[in-house]
């Protein structure tokens, strides 16, 4: 339904579809499918966006799960002491005498669907079931990146478990998610008896940069499920972008907590010989000589000697890899305090350490047909995860400069399989694949060359390096000093060595911190501390509304002309919110006001737009799409006029957007009565 401008109205929304998406509604407000007409008052943007700062709740401790691909764990620190960062304690299982500060990512429930266990606990015990038995179990790996490949992601899309079955996939991540918080509070409470109330956690979840606002809504959802927080305390759980994490923790290193690729010995395989990098900042150390304050300030304030002694200002690239995805983003350090700002916007994609054990994979395939591996996978789950835990154990220890060969061992399950199924054993099916790197060993074991193990990690670390350059030639990102290089999968010497042999010839310093693996989780717990700490970012996506406007002969184009009682307007104009690529303050609104369509109206839906372009005119441009729906929940108005003299009915309802945070948010309230009004944006009823 239309809602008619008045005369001083510049604007009025409509959708192009008159089909609208279902937002689920508070129990005391039901849904009514004629209460969706609205007509914005002031459709231009706010001449001057208020900046406000994130307001801050007293809580006493900040725990942050880092849910991989791969391998997942949490971390906390007390508010007493926010950089005392506390690693979760060694979980069970894994290798014996090995401390284990992340779990594997994986999730395993009963026949009925019931939570059994997660991580190590859950590798071991489906791998000790019986072949017949295990069919019927639900076994979940990697199962994080089916949330950023789906393109059409709702809150009931389903996840494949290894045996074929399939279970929703908010349930999925809400039972690992509700494991990680009753591990993490039993060890709080051990450790801090008089942690009594669970609102006194700020709970911090991270997610890849490069993810759209569907997933990340679905990773808050999830939370909800799980129980981490309640929607009525939205605020006590905070989405951290992964690089992001790891830039605020990069910040806080000195020297030596860092390794210098670019010095390291030639053929090593791992992180070892260096020398300091801080003789490649001695320029920038004589210019901030001359300004002793700053640098003093930026130590006291908490950043690393490292930022002390580059020029403040500096800007650098965290490239995280992780097991699913390549994840960019480029900061500039600002002085006094030490805050960050984002120069591009997130950029990388699904080039993680699983595409090496998608290679191994298609290379069985090609040795043994990929039909029967298809086949095996389904029949033998069990003795599957068995083989990538074999192929993972190898991955790990592959290099660069290495000669030997690789041996992976088969399981048994595996070569009395293949020959029930192929007529033949594996060594004859050896011999007569067209793949002559991959010999049988003697030991019962697939023999890799050193050259096979390299090929099965090119095209994963060329697409990484090529998502890297493709950022480093933006003219954004000219001058960049540094690159930080973390992740799980930048523990791997094959990818260092790549990257650095690709980058050295730019001038740029590639860096990995020590702790490779648990600088997101580490970053996440100081971001949740301080989560104002990244001041600026840039928006992914122009999002906007779809309005009317005042016809233009000459400037619009004819079919969207709309005549309504008398009055020549224009349909289906693009009306922007934010830009692509646009810089937004944290905190910065930008508003809009609403009046429902008619008196006693409850509900106000607006649709919501997006595309890559800065300059898309209307709604139906190629590369636009609808992509959300603002919902505003009205309480039943007051009768008679208001104070200002309004006829009964006209309310105007004032929403306030936020695009500088790493969600986007909305508040709004009732003109006429200054009273809050229940504001929501669904990126998953699509």
């Amino acid at each position: 339904m239309l809602a008619v401008p008045e005369m001083d109205l510049q604007g009025l929304y409509i959708g192009s579809s008159p089909q609208r998406s279902p937002v689920p509604s508070p129990p005391a407000s039901p849904r009514t499918q004629e209460s969706c007409g609205i007509a914005p008052l002031t459709p231009s943007q706010s001449p001057k966006p208020e900046a406000r700062g994130p307001q801050q709740a007293p809580f006493s401790v900040v725990v942050a799960i880092d849910f991989g691909t791969t391998s997942s764990g949490y971390a906390f620190s007390f508010a007493s002491d926010p950089e005392a960062i506390h690693m979760m304690r060694k979980w069970e299982g894994g290798d014996p005498g090995v401390a284990h500060q992340k779990t594997p990512t994986c999730l395993l429930l009963t026949p009925e669907g019931a939570f059994h266990s997660f991580g190590y606990t859950a590798r071991d015990y489906y791998h000790d079931l019986d072949p017949e038995e295990a069919r019927d179990w639900l076994y979940f790996e990697k199962f994080k990146m089916k949330i950023h490949s789906t393109t059409d992601l709702t809150l009931k899309t389903q996840l494949e478990a290894v045996n074929g079955k399939k279970m929703p996939a908010l349930e999925v991540f809400a039972h690992a998610l509700r494991f990680f918080k009753e591990h993490a509070l039993q060890e709080l409470r051990e450790q801090c008896p008089s942690l009594l109330e669970e609102d006194s956690v700020r709970w911090v979840l991270t997610v890849p940069a490069i993810w759209k606002q569907p997933a990340k809504q679905f990773m808050r959802e999830a939370a909800y499920l799980a129980g981490l927080v309640s929607r009525e305390d939205a605020e006590q759980l905070l989405i951290a972008l992964e690089p992001e994490a790891a830039s605020v923790y990069c910040r806080k290193l000195r020297l030596h907590q860092l390794v210098d690729l670019s010095s390291r010995a030639p053929g090593r395989g791992c992180l070892g010989e260096r020398r300091s990098i801080d003789s490649s900042f001695r320029q920038a150390r004589e210019q901030l000589r001359r300004s002793r304050h700053s640098r003093t300030f930026l130590v006291e304030s908490g950043v690393g000697e490292l930022w002390a002694d580059m020029q403040a200002g500096d800007r650098y690239v965290v490239a995280d890899c992780g097991g699913g995805t390549v994840d960019l983003t480029v900061h500039q350090l600002e002085q006094p305090h030490g805050t960050l700002k984002e120069l591009y916007k997130a950029s990388g994609g699904p080039c993680g350490a699983v595409g090496v054990d998608l290679a191994f994979e298609q290379l069985l395939g090609r040795i043994f047909g990929e039909d029967f591996i298809t086949t095996f996978k389904r029949q033998r789950p069990a003795a599957w995860v068995d083989l990538t835990i074999a192929f993972e154990a190898r991955k790990r220890t592959a290099g660069p400069h290495r000669t030997g060969a690789v041996n992976i061992s088969l399981p048994f399950s595996f070569i009395d399989f293949y020959r029930k199924q192929g007529g033949h054993n594996v060594e004859t099916a050896l011999r007569k694949s067209s793949v002559n790197f991959v010999k049988w060993s003697s030991h019962g074991m697939l023999r890799m060359s050193c050259e096979a193990m390299n090929e099965l990690f090119q095209p994963t670390v060329s697409g990484i390096i090529q998502h890297i350059e493709a950022l480093l030639d933006r003219p954004e990102v000219q001058g960049v000093k540094l690159l930080f290089l973390v992740g799980g999968f930048a523990e791997s010497a094959m990818l260092q060595h790549a990257v650095q042999a690709a980058l050295g010839t730019r001038g740029l310093r590639v860096v990995v911190p020590h702790d490779v693996a648990l600088t997101i989780l580490k970053g996440a717990v100081l971001f949740g501390q301080a989560p104002g700490v990244v001041r600026v970012r840039r928006s992914p996506l122009t999002y906007g509304v779809g309005v009317l406007n005042r016809f233009v002969a000459g400037v619009h184009p004819p079919d969207k002309l709309l005549v309504r009682d008398g009055r020549r307007w224009c349909t289906d104009v693009f009306e922007r919110f934010v830009a692509a690529e646009q810089s937004v303050a944290l905190g910065e609104e930008v508003r809009r006001s609403y009046c429902p369509a008619r008196p006693g109206q409850r509900r106000v839906l607006i649709n919501l737009y997006c595309c890559a372009a800065e300059d898309a005119r209307f709604i139906t441009d190629p590369g636009v799409r609808k992509c959300g729906a603002l919902s505003l929940e009205l309480e039943p108005a007051e009768g008679g006029p208001d104070a200002a003299g309004a006829p009964p009915g006209r309310r105007e309802i004032r929403a306030a957007m936020q695009f500088g945070d790493t969600e986007i948010k909305v508040t709004a309230i009732d003109v006429n009565t200054n009273r809050s009004v229940r504001a929501a944006i669904d990126f998953l009823s699509n």
